[in-house]
């Protein structure tokens, strides 16, 4: 049975960030495939409790500033706390992402994905615009142009669309979420535990 790891995230959420290079590591260790599924958590969140960070309290906006630094110097990654474009509309980066995955595939979209986290939390460019967004595919090596015209096409919005409805259906509530053999793994924090679901027979193989 192949070994699928579905990556539920947000271009704009630090923690999809923060765990992006580790989860491509631990899916190579254990030659797994990543499905690249970028989803709207504008949707997500109102349907599962959830707030945007603008709406949730200010003891809770202070510490996630404590955390983020806490995991910047714990993982030694270059992260700007508060960035000059944040937060952003991630729908853009999102369509990109898709139209990369469907154009070009699961690691291609790794790669983009990547770039544009980078963007904003490392590089502080606005990722909502579409002329950085060219400059990020660009930089890639891929067709841009071509990359950026499909971001804009109906498929591509009817595809994120049906990503985001998929997550919901599958309980997904924040980002980044990864699920391995039908189980869900919140948070870039738990990534030891999907390390660790690998060495366990996966459920419905034969004994």
């Amino acid at each position: 049975m192949p070994k699928v790891i579905d990556y539920y995230f947000a271009p704009m959420s630090p923690w999809s960030y923060l765990g992006h290079d580790r989860l491509a590591g631990i899916a190579r260790k254990h030659g797994a495939q990543i499905n690249v599924k970028p989803v709207d958590f504008g949707r997500i969140f109102p349907a599962s409790g959830g707030l945007p960070l603008a709406k949730r309290a200010p003891q809770r906006q202070k510490y996630r500033l404590v955390e983020l630094a806490r995991w910047r110097h714990y993982l030694g990654l270059p992260l700007t706390i508060q960035p000059k474009y944040f937060p952003y509309d991630a729908k853009p980066a999102s369509l990109l992402i898709v139209a990369v995955c469907s154009q070009l595939g699961n690691d291609a979209a790794m790669t983009v994905s990547s770039a544009i986290f980078k963007g904003c939390w490392v590089e502080e460019r606005n990722m909502a615009d579409d002329d950085e967004l060219l400059r990020i595919v660009e930089a890639q090596g891929y067709d841009a142009t071509a990359l950026v015209a499909a971001a804009r096409s109906q498929d591509t919005l009817a595809r994120f669309e049906a990503l985001t409805d998929e997550a919901m259906q599958r309980d997904v509530f924040g980002a980044p979420t990864y699920v391995y053999d039908d189980e869900l793994f919140w948070g870039q924090d738990r990534l030891d535990f999907l390390d660790r679901a690998f060495e366990r027979a996966p459920t419905g193989s034969a004994a």
